[in-house]
């Protein structure tokens, strides 16, 4: 799963955006880049509620990666 921060997002949402992950015992990998940051969630996602997250403040898109089996 990948989730991807509003351009401009205020430091303490994604404090807890990963705080919400790490809490329920997720891995994240994060990427700052100029505009935008993005958080790779590793570990099984299905748990996750997209919508949740997306609701969350500073958060503009959640996508999910698809597994072939």
């Amino acid at each position: 799963m990948l989730i991807i921060m509003k351009k401009h997002a205020p430091e303490e949402a994604l404090d807890q955006i990963k705080e919400y992950l790490i809490t329920r015992d997720f891995d994240i990998h994060q990427s700052t880049g100029a505009n935008r940051t993005i958080i790779g969630v590793i570990g099984d996602t299905d748990t996750l509620d997209d919508h949740e997250i997306e609701s969350m403040p500073g958060i503009s898109q959640v996508v999910r990666i698809r597994r072939d089996d």
